[in-house]
């Protein structure tokens, strides 16, 4: 019996040699499509495949390049395209080369503009990618986004005093810039101490709206309402709105039914927003937003929480669009951070979604920190909850005179971007990208500048009722 049993399983095998044909036992992996995301915080390089690749990397240091020879693949075109998709000006890849190293071998280097840690790992099949092989490139000494955030500030401050030289017919040099002192001047704007101000006619930076009917400055709408004057050694708190524009890179976010890529809208948004924060003052004291992603590139979840405390962020406002299974719902929505269980099963829903980003996005988990993974589950304070609960409710009274809403109160759910327990954080639903008209509105420039008026107007009513706290410089 065992051996008619053996016979007929060789026999079985033995057809399924012939069905196949040798072409097919041979063939190793193929090469789906290659991607490159170029940012300052690192460029990530990706090599989807029909099958899982293996890879083992050498790292020369002068010059810095690194050596990759990927194993059960051969130098297929899908692989040469990768060559092409480089881009001059990618903060970190100099060059890329690619030759078969030996059979079933492909040896890829990469040459690189300077000092670079590297993560190598391979990435499951999830959601519409099938197997990729990722190379994380993160340099050495990443710039600081908190001394950035201030230079931007100061060169800022130092073009408006250029330009009030000019109007005066004075020589620019004989104009005080602001934020020149030799002892600090980076922890005076971050701390709020006392520095010396350019003259009157030299910001021309708006004031922000306090009053319902004041308009928001850079709308073009209505009269910006006018600059209280400087005083001499006044102290300057510099008011800093962290802006997390969700999804990016690997993570297209919700897709619309005419083929609108969630994390390009919200990014658009997210930078109108920028700008208009930038050009606002409360109570006399300059605002600044700091984007956790300025260009489509992948940021997991736990690291957009890091950057905005990287940078003492005052608020966090995470931005997406909203997406349901059917084309009906709409309206905008904002969530706050719950630990005692979602408002609503719609809630829970959307942080199970939200919080699903990172499978798709493409996180190295073994790479990633335990302190920083173990922070991520820290539960945030019951005054963070409250205070997201006043900023998102300031939100929501502005943003219902634009469009519907889909909620009219701040939901609640567990979301992992929410989770700064020292930072007052609210998630956005700008609109439902998945209704078709909401999907086109999303996309008009006039929507999006709406919107960002509206976010703003939220945002000053908060800081009118929740002055922001003295912070001490920790860099």
């Amino acid at each position: 019996m065992s051996g008619a049993f053996t016979r007929r399983t060789i026999l079985r095998t033995g057809s399924l040699v012939l069905l196949l044909g040798a072409q097919h036992l041979a063939r190793g992996a193929s090469v789906v499509a290659v991607r490159i995301w170029p940012a300052e915080d690192y460029t990530r390089v990706t090599i989807e495949s029909d099958g899982a690749l293996q890879a083992k990397q050498f790292f020369v240091t002068d010059p810095p390049r690194l050596a990759v020879d990927i194993e059960g693949i051969d130098l297929l075109p899908g692989l040469r395209e990768l060559v092409g998709k480089l881009k001059s000006d990618d903060p970190n890849i100099a060059g890329i080369r690619a030759a078969q190293n030996a059979p079933n071998v492909v040896r890829l280097v990469i040459d690189l503009k300077k000092p670079i840690k590297p993560q190598v790992f391979n990435l499951e099949p999830v959601a519409a990618y099938q197997h990729r092989l990722v190379f994380d490139l993160y340099p050495v000494n990443p710039p600081d986004p908190l001394e950035q955030l201030i230079a931007q500030r100061i060169k800022d401050m130092d073009a408006a005093s250029e330009r009030a030289a000019r109007l005066l017919g004075l020589e620019a040099d004989k104009v005080t810039k602001p934020a020149t002192r030799a002892d600090d001047p980076l922890g005076d704007l971050i701390a709020g101490r006392e520095q010396p101000k350019p003259p009157a006619s030299a910001d021309k930076t708006p004031s922000a709206p306090d009053t319902e009917d004041t308009k928001v400055a850079g709308s073009g709408k209505g009269s910006p309402a006018k600059q209280p004057p400087a005083g001499k050694g006044k102290t300057e708190r510099l008011i800093i709105v962290a802006l997390d524009p969700g999804h990016g890179g690997e993570d297209p976010g919700a897709i619309g039914p005419g083929g609108t890529y969630e994390k390009k809208v919200v990014l658009q948004i997210a930078q109108k927003l920028r700008d208009r924060i930038n050009d606002t003052r409360v109570n006399g004291n300059p605002m600044r937003a700091y984007m956790t992603r300025d260009k489509d590139f992948f940021v997991p979840l736990q690291v957009r929480v890091q950057k905005a405390q990287k940078v003492q962020a005052d608020l966090f406002i995470s931005l997406h669009a909203d997406a349901f299974l059917t084309p009906r719902p709409q309206g905008a929505s904002v969530y706050a951070l719950s630990t005692r269980g979602a408002s609503s099963a719609a809630a829970r829903w959307m942080a199970d979604k939200e919080n699903a980003a990172d499978l798709v996005g493409g996180l190295n988990t073994k790479a990633a920190d335990a302190n920083v993974r173990r922070a991520l589950l820290d539960m945030s304070t019951t005054a963070q909850i409250n205070d997201s609960l006043k900023l998102g409710t300031a939100m929501l009274g502005h943003v219902k005179r634009i469009g519907k809403l889909h909620k009219p109160q701040v939901e609640q759910a567990n979301f992992a971007v929410l989770r700064a327990p020292d930072i007052p954080s609210v998630l956005v639903e700008t609109a439902f990208i998945s209704n078709p008209d909401e999907e086109k509105r999303l996309n008009d420039p006039k929507y999006q500048d709406d919107l960002a008026d509206a976010l703003l107007r939220g945002i000053v009513a908060y800081f009118s009722k929740n002055p922001p706290l003295a912070r001490n410089r920790q860099i």
